[in-house]
């Protein structure tokens, strides 16, 4: 992608290299292997154990503390999501324009390493990237994908990377348009398998913005990104995941779709570059 020399998002807090004081809720231990292991990409389930976290974080004083300066490449790459994260705000606020649907309120974004403490409560860099509704931010521990390329198979590259932040920002989209909380309530209402169902549809139409937003950036992409993209997407398909970490595939407890799913909605997105043609629900269901 070319980025170099574009503007960068001023919604952007720099975290990385800084330690939280105070009590670790998501460490590396069970709870951020759950959230990996059903949650890659945080989306809807991060707001489901938003009232968990919540209440285990209460009271709870905390401190960010600088302990490292940041490595030359890893400027280069808080510098890069940067320029991403502005061309999602650029983009949306032409399709918020372009559909009539008022004004785009833009999210910010906090790249962290290791733990971070958010709105939704602690987490923990096993959670993977991720979007809290209660806050409006997308996190972001951007060593994540280096563990998606070595252990779960994807390709790599920095398309990878504007792809997740892409899908993100998707999250967002769909709580400014009421679609996360309507999917909330009628989870409520569902049994776990059919609730996971509505998960799915959640987490592709995400996937379907992800793409719409590479559709509006195709002047700066390069050769090989949507490619990178969709290997990406391929490798955080909940049956890749599970062949992977458990040798079978349970299709009931899939909650953000599979491999071929997360592609297809991802290049309707980009082919289309047409708004009007998220809906999962209707299709997915």
């Amino acid at each position: 992608m070319k980025w170099k020399g574009r503007r960068q998002s001023d919604n952007v807090e720099d975290r990385r290299g800084m330690s939280t004081k105070g009590k670790a809720i998501a460490g590396g231990g069970l709870l951020g292997i759950v959230i990996l292991l059903l949650n890659a990409f945080g989306g809807e389930n991060a707001q489901m154990i938003t009232p968990i976290l919540e209440q285990m974080n209460q009271g709870q004083q905390t401190e960010q503390v600088q302990e490292r300066n940041l490595t030359a490449e890893e400027i280069e790459l808080g510098e890069f999501a940067s320029t991403v994260f502005a061309d999602t705000e650029d983009i949306w606020k032409k399709i918020y324009n372009d559909n009539n649907l008022g004004t785009y309120e833009q999210p910010n974004m906090v790249l962290f390493s290791g733990s971070v403490e958010t709105a939704c409560g602690g987490a923990s860099s096993a959670s993977g990237p991720f979007y809290c509704p209660a806050d409006k931010k997308v996190y972001m521990d951007l060593t994540f994908f280096e563990e998606l390329r070595t252990r779960f198979g994807a390709k790599g590259g920095d398309f990878a990377i504007a792809y997740v932040i892409a899908h993100e920002v998707g999250h967002h989209v769909q709580t400014l348009m009421g679609t996360s909380g309507k999917v909330r309530q009628l989870q409520q209402q569902k049994s776990k398998t059919e609730g996971n169902k509505l998960s799915v549809c959640l987490e592709l139409q995400a996937d379907f913005y992800a793409g719409l937003w590479a559709h509006y950036n195709k002047k700066y992409l390069e050769a090989g990104d949507i490619e990178e993209a969709l290997s990406a997407a391929h490798a955080v398909g909940d049956d890749a995941i599970q062949s992977k970490m458990q040798g079978h595939v349970v299709p009931d407890s899939f909650t953000h779709g599979t491999s071929e799913q997360r592609m297809k909605w991802f290049m309707k997105g980009y082919n289309s570059g047409d708004l009007r043609q998220h809906d999962t629900f209707s299709e997915e269901l």
